[in-house]
């Protein structure tokens, strides 16, 4: 299954170049995932059939019981069905419907496909978090897809529109999702339904938010908006999502939990309430809509709505129902959806107020809608009259509130009828006053994927019975009746077929009263909840700008007074109630006397910035405080922590450096006496609440230190660095995401700030006209001195000139300093080969990768401080994001290499001895701790590319521009 599911994923990873290559053909290739999926369940159906299942798990988070665990039951084979058959018929479909030159056409085929990969994961997944996990990827990739033609703006806003509701939905069945799992005291979803925690408040509250999230994913009302809206998708997004696979998973979890809390008091409510409401509803928009494809929306959110009724009833019979409803829509909508396409295709409209005469001039699209038209109005012999029957004969025997359900549902079926005949007359047929519509010939491959499933309507109409073992297996999760329902075409003349003759006919009579329903509808329309949604987005835009604006004025005091303010409220009041400090151990000033030294002169260093005006003073004295607690590290005994802080207050100061040459040398915000009398008592406070904190949280450990425990497990490792061995195995994990964040955080800044494109590779020197006549290349930044150029005569000297650095000639003589080019050049290779060391000795002396990086960085930053952004390009040729993107998947494929022993990030160790060599020792992590390295030191030579170089190029530019306008 995680093979499968992982299959569909890799191919999509390759779709771009397969389509660059094949061109449309790619999609047969892609189809194969879904093809084969298909195969599997198929194979997999006599096992689902006799109540049994097939099961694979891997330890994810077991400290957690979480697991990435899959499992295939009858629902979920029927589900895999679904979500893989029709997949693969929409992807060949996608093969005649575009054009090979359609632009971005990889990436829609790569997320059309990656969502299928997450669909089958969802459907599979037997665990509460890794449900969550591809409920979310189906939303991503949702909106990926109904934002295809990005470049319209009602695309962009329907694609948004649907993360925006799905993903609050998600959010909040997540909270429930946990809620369960705490309750239960397990995540699997199979162990939760077998024995479900007993009815309690949590529980109650835990099953109203997975419900908010299923309501939200299948658009039954109130969050019915944004399905309409996702129709702006091209066709096949439509036809796959919108009817065979997303939209049905919020009625694949309500089903799913069904068995175990369709007894919570809510539950029943909720469902039949807001489904009958929006099976109402939907049909009724529908009968005024000319929109081919908005007609089948709104179809299919009343659709829906039936079937959360059918799913939410929670019992046997009405199970069973659910289930081959869930079938038959599938597959009488997917291939109405198709035809709809394949109409647009073909006359290049699908307003059916417009089309006329279609059906004569594509007599076989219209026999395959006319097909699947009939099945969704629940015609015989086909396979909707079978599902409907079913729902009918399980509202009948349920009790009062199942009978007004009936009631409901037969309205709803009438309009369902009417409908669908508005749709048929309106795409096919020929109309008074109208001209018959052009419409090119449609080839076979292009009409074959929703001829084939129309045919599926026609053949598991008469054999719907073969359907019984597959999901009378799910339906007998629920105790049976004295009398269970079985699946059959006939059943005879009986109360179910009357109600159907009655929906019908009441079909019938709504469509030729079309006219007068239309006027009708919109005289007593109610606002659209589109119009609501942008409502209610605009007045949240409104009250956020008068908030934003209330607090955010500006001032970089203002905002750390107010966090300062907040904090101390929070631990004041907290001090205060609780009185921690009662009974905790006195604190010591120090342990020794240099702590105290250190300590004062860090105090002194952090107080003479406060009268100090100019910014590049301030910077340095922040800088000793930085410095000043690096060596309480060290007189503490603490080398990896102070070697962390000596290299991070050196890049930090020297990152300031490279900022301050664009902002002014003084201050100018002038602190008047009142300001200054306020901000010195909050600082002053929040320094000793800090400290006190500080203080209460040591004392009050009552649990052993850990670190004779880390010091056992390190040596059990072979190794004897601490502190590097838990932050490359013991804590990879947060190591892994720190270095994750660090890189995203470092990228969207640096791109923030200057907004450069991030696809260059070597800063080249730029075409500008020479300052000097004799200079070499392009002037820079740092050839402009305080004169443009050398007055007097320039002497001929054709001597050998040693040039100790690669952009030496670009620098402006009263800017050099040949001392430190000379060093420089002589410290960058022994520089980096400490960083290096750093990086391989970490195992058994203090270093690391991050250390290690931060020193390979400092070299760097040294060839730039003597020759600038030319000896930068000279000395770091590569671009940094590609040093970045490396380190992060060395450090991740090192993590998964941890899979071969059965969890991600277990360490893997060889150990062998080599001549000369001795004894060698390599584990994984040490590979881990390198792509530590490439990332923070891609971190650091991006940051200085984006601070350095770029400031460098502003200033050849104002200088360059300065020297045309003096006529220089």
């Amino acid at each position: 299954m995680a093979a499968l599911i992982l299959a569909h994923f890799l191919l999509a990873a390759c779709a771009a170049p397969l389509v660059r290559r094949l061109g449309t053909r790619a999609f047969v290739l892609l189809a194969l995932p879904p093809a084969v999926t298909l195969g599997w369940a198929l194979a997999q159906w006599g096992t689902a059939a006799a109540g049994g299942a097939v099961s694979w798990s891997l330890a994810w988070l077991p400290a957690y019981d979480v697991w990435i665990a899959f499992r295939l039951d009858a629902l979920a084979l029927l589900m895999v069905v679904l979500a893989a058959g029709v997949g693969a018929l929409v992807l060949l479909y996608c093969v005649r419907y575009f054009d090979d030159g359609a632009p971005r056409l990889g990436g829609f085929a790569g997320n059309l496909l990656a969502f299928a990969g997450a669909m089958l994961g969802l459907v599979l997944a037997d665990d509460l978090v890794v449900l969550y996990v591809f409920w979310e990827l189906t939303t991503v990739f949702s909106y990926l897809l109904i934002g295809y033609d990005s470049e319209r703006k009602q695309n962009r806003r329907s694609a948004l529109q649907a993360l925006t509701v799905t993903t609050l939905g998600g959010l909040a069945m997540l909270v429930g999702f946990l809620m369960l799992g705490q309750e239960a005291g397990t995540y699997r979803i199979s162990e939760l339904l077998a024995d479900p925690p007993a009815a309690s408040g949590t529980v109650s509250a835990a099953i109203a938010l997975v419900l908010l999230g299923a309501l939200s994913k299948s658009a039954i009302w109130p969050f019915s908006v944004w399905l309409p809206n996702a129709m702006a998708a091209p066709t096949p997004v439509s036809a796959y999502l919108h009817a065979a696979a997303m939209v049905k998973a919020g009625v694949y979890l309500v089903a799913r939990l069904a068995p175990g809390f369709a007894d919570v008091p809510l539950w029943r409510p909720v469902l039949l309430v807001l489904g009958s409401a929006t099976m109402l509803l939907g049909g009724w928009r529908a009968l005024r809509l000319g929109d081919l494809k908005l007609v089948l929306a709104y179809g299919t959110v009343s659709q829906l709505g039936f079937l959360t009724v059918l799913a939410g009833i929670g019992n046997r019979d009405a199970a069973l129902a659910a289930a081959v409803l869930i079938l038959a829509h599938a597959l009488f909508k997917a291939p109405l959806f198709l035809v709809t396409g394949i109409v647009d295709h073909a006359t290049g409209t699908r307003n059916l107020r417009q089309l006329s005469g279609v059906g004569r001039a594509l007599p076989w699209v219209a026999a395959t809608a006319v097909v699947a038209g009939a099945s969704m109005a629940a015609l015989p012999p086909l396979l909707g009259f079978a599902a409907k029957e079913a729902a009918f004969e399980a509202l009948l025997h349920g009790n009062t509130v199942d009978r007004w359900v009936l009631a409901v549902t037969t309205v709803g079926s009438a309009l369902t009828c009417a409908y669908t005949l508005r749709f048929l007359w309106g795409a096919f047929a020929r109309k008074p006053g109208l001209d018959d519509t052009p419409a090119h010939r449609v080839s076979p491959a292009f009409l074959g994927p929703p001829a084939l499933l129309a045919v599926a309507c026609v053949v598991f109409g008469p054999g719907v019975s073969w359907w019984n073992g597959l999901l009378g297996a799910y339906a007998s999760a629920f105790p049976a009746p004295a009398h269970p329902y079985s699946l059959s075409l006939w059943h005879g003349l009986g109360t179910a077929l009357l109600l159907s003759a009655a929906a019908w006919a009441g079909g019938v009579v709504l469509f030729l009263l079309r006219d007068p329903v239309v006027r009708l509808s919109r005289r007593i329309a109610w606002p659209t909840a589109d119009r609501v949604f942008g409502l209610g987005l605009l007045g949240l835009e409104r009250i956020s700008l008068q908030v934003t604006g209330f607090f955010q004025r500006g001032s970089v005091s203002v905002y750390l007074a107010t966090v300062l303010s907040v904090l101390l409220g929070g631990q004041l009041a907290v001090l205060l109630v609780d009185e921690p400090w009662a009974g905790a151990v006195a604190p010591r000033l120090w342990d020794s006397g240099a702590q105290g030294a250190i300590a004062l002169l860090t105090c002194a260093a952090a107080l003479l910035c406060l009268p100090v005006r100019r910014r590049m003073k301030v910077v340095v004295l922040a800088g000793l405080t930085g410095y000043g607690t690096a060596l309480l590290f060290v007189v503490h005994g603490a080398p990896d922590l102070a070697l962390t802080q000596f290299c991070v207050e050196t890049v930090a100061l020297l990152v300031f450096v490279l900022v301050l040459r664009r902002m002014p040398v003084y201050f100018q915000e002038t602190i008047s006496r009142r300001r200054l009398f306020m901000r010195v008592p909050l600082a002053l406070i929040a320094s000793a609440v800090v400290a006190t904190t500080l203080w209460v949280v040591a004392a009050a450990r009552i649990a052993k230190p850990t670190g004779g425990a880390l010091v056992t497990a390190t040596a059990d490792h072979g190794v004897k660095e601490v502190v590097a061995t838990t932050l490359v195995e013991f804590r990879a994990w947060d190591t892994l995401g720190e270095s994750a964040v660090l890189a995203v955080a470092a990228v969207g800044v640096t791109s923030l700030i200057y907004v450069h494109r991030r696809t260059g590779t070597t800063e080249q020197p730029e075409r500008v006209e020479p300052v000097e006549p004799t200079a070499a290349g392009s002037p820079t930044a740092w050839s402009y001195g305080s004169h443009f150029e050398v007055s007097g005569a320039v002497a001929d000297d054709t001597a050998p000139e040693r040039t100790w650095l690669a952009a030496g000639r670009t620098l402006a003589p009263e800017y050099r300093s040949v001392v430190f080019e000379v060093v420089a050049r002589l410290v960058f290779h022994p520089i980096l080969v400490l960083s290096v060391y750093l990086l391989l000795c970490a195992e058994n002396l203090p270093g690391g990768g991050f250390v290690a990086g931060l020193v390979a960085g400092l070299a760097m930053m040294a060839r730039y401080l003597a020759g600038g952004r030319h000896e930068l390009a000279d000395a770091a040729p590569g671009h940094p994001g590609l040093l970045t993107g490396l380190g992060l998947l060395l450090s991740a494929s090192t993590a998964a290499l941890g899979l071969a022993e059965g969890a991600v990030l277990h360490p893997l160790t060889y150990e062998t001895r080599l001549p000369l060599f001795g004894d060698i020792h390599v584990g994984t992590p040490v590979f881990f701790d390198t792509g530590v390295y490439l990332l923070v030191l891609g971190v650091v030579l991006d940051t200085v590319r984006a601070l350095g170089g770029r400031i460098d190029r502003q200033i050849e530019r104002e200088a360059h521009e300065k020297a045309k306008e003096s006529g220089r």
